[in-house]
């Protein structure tokens, strides 16, 4: 595995965050880009990092529900409108990977604060935009640059020991969900004011620029970064120079060195191209195919929840409208189990993977099957507890087994893979309906069920890389 090679050049140097030190270790290995939660003191940087992920979630879910009613008052056709809507996920597939490895070089510091102003910037067009042209020139740069929560994950990566990351993550993830539990509430009210939408987009636009401040005024100062670049950039700089660790560290750039801050721009680019191949070629393609297939079972089960409750059950929108939030209301909770549940499972992030994914395919079969509306809220009570702990244990999954010095460009492809989801759900989805309302959750179930036997096939490795890190931490 040729990332597997990078982290163990990165270790030999004591960049190999995957594999966490003893406490005093860690603090001495700030330097290279690896803080350890002591040095945060207070939490403070943990808690400006969960209130950046409120915000962010806050500010977008304000708008994206009022974007198709504001597409079509501009006078878009339906299919114009599938165009420009689905823009916004072809752009995330794309860009996902490579601004998660960019951030893996420049810094997280340096990406956060570009993402967050051009994503600002594109929700300030959208509340000009009085034409489809702007808005289609709005969704470019948030399609391109949208990625704050996935930069954030891996900063949390960076700032935590394994043991501590599916917590952390879990925590960060409930944080940024009771944000879009909010969101919708305060935009579908400002939307009944004159020029509603124009002032919903606003406020978003505002809602980024803090985030940005939020960012500039972090305690960066607190977990002893040498500079702003990760420990991945030191182990890729050596693998384009063919130097030494010694050599690469003392070849890397420093606050006060600006002589070679004028030479990276060349070497950023050709270190996020080396380091993306590297991950496609690697050997952790079935952890990216377990997150597709159940990203798109999980879909599939929303895909068509509305439709599907009043045909079976006659339940009005309205009502259903309330199962949902109720719904995401329990997946914001479901955060705050994790420590118990990792503790529980001896922090085996893939036991715990594996066992949620069992229940989701199992709730998915009981809904699918459910003659009552009460088994319909059971279902769909667990799902959200099975689902959230489900998408924080692959995260984590794929930080352990891919190294963490690549964090950002890991998490950048599974959002990517997930973007991919998004695309195949809507055919999907149609060609199930064809056969009963019921179709797309089957066809849910059985796609998680191949996730499963996928699992339970890579077991041993699973089990061995993830057991041999925790036995060194």
């Amino acid at each position: 595995m040729e990332l597997g090679g990078l982290r163990g050049r990165g270790s030999a140097m004591g960049l190999d965050s995957a594999t966490p030190k003893p406490r005093q270790e860690q603090r001495t290995g700030t330097e290279a880009g690896t803080p350890s939660l002591g040095a945060l003191g207070d939490r403070r940087f943990l808690l400006f990092l969960y209130l950046m992920g409120f915000l962010d979630l806050f500010g977008v879910s304000m708008v994206v529900p009022l974007l198709s009613l504001h597409i079509k008052s501009l006078g878009a056709s339906p299919t114009v409108a599938g165009i420009v809507g689905s823009s916004y996920g072809i752009l995330q597939l794309f860009s996902s990977t490579l601004v998660g490895c960019w951030s893996d070089v420049t810094g997280r510091r340096t990406s956060l604060l570009v993402c967050i102003l051009f994503s600002a910037l594109g929700y300030l067009i959208l509340g000009a935009s009085t034409n489809v042209f702007l808005f289609a020139l709005a969704r470019v740069p948030v399609g391109i640059f949208k990625h704050t929560l996935s930069i954030s994950r891996a900063l949390l990566s960076d700032l935590v020991a394994e043991k501590e990351r599916p917590l952390v993550i879990g925590q960060f993830n409930t944080a940024s969900s009771v944000g879009f539990i909010l969101g919708p509430m305060v935009g579908g009210y400002l939307t009944e004011l004159d020029g509603g939408f124009y002032l919903t987009c606003f406020i978003c636009f505002f809602v980024f620029i803090l985030n940005a401040g939020l960012v500039w005024l972090f305690p960066w100062s607190e977990i002893k970064f040498s500079s702003t670049k990760t420990g991945l950039q030191l182990v890729k700089n050596r693998v384009l120079l063919g130097k030494t660790g010694y050599e690469v560290q003392e070849a890397s750039p420093t606050p006060g060195n600006s002589a070679s801050e004028k030479t990276l721009p060349w070497m950023e680019v050709t270190s996020t191209l080396q380091v993306m191949r590297s991950l496609i070629f690697s050997d952790v393609w079935d952890i990216f195919l377990v997150r597709l297939l159940m990203a798109v079972a999980v879909m599939l089960y929303y895909s068509n929840f509305v439709l599907a409750l009043e045909e079976r059950f006659g339940v009005n929108p309205k009502m259903t409208g309330y199962l949902i939030s109720y719904s995401s209301a329990l997946g914001a909770l479901a955060g705050f189990t994790l420590g118990p549940i990792m503790r529980l499972y001896g922090h085996n992030s893939y036991r715990v993977l594996l066992h949620s994914s069992m229940l989701t395919f199992l709730l998915l079969l009981l809904y699918s099957t459910a003659r009552t509306m009460a088994v319909v809220i059971l279902s769909s009570t667990l799902l959200s507890f099975s689902t959230a702990i489900g998408r924080t244990c692959i995260t984590d999954l794929q930080l352990t087994m891919g190294g963490a010095q690549a964090s950002g460009t890991l998490i950048g492809v599974g959002q990517s893979v997930t973007a991919v989801g998004r695309i195949i759900v809507p055919l999907l989805s149609g060609f199930a309906q064809e056969v009963s309302p019921c179709g797309p959750p089957s066809l849910g179930a059985a796609l998680a069920l191949v996730a499963i036997f996928i699992m339970s096939l890579n077991k041993p490795r699973y089990t061995r890389d993830g057991g041999d890190r925790l036995k060194s931490e």
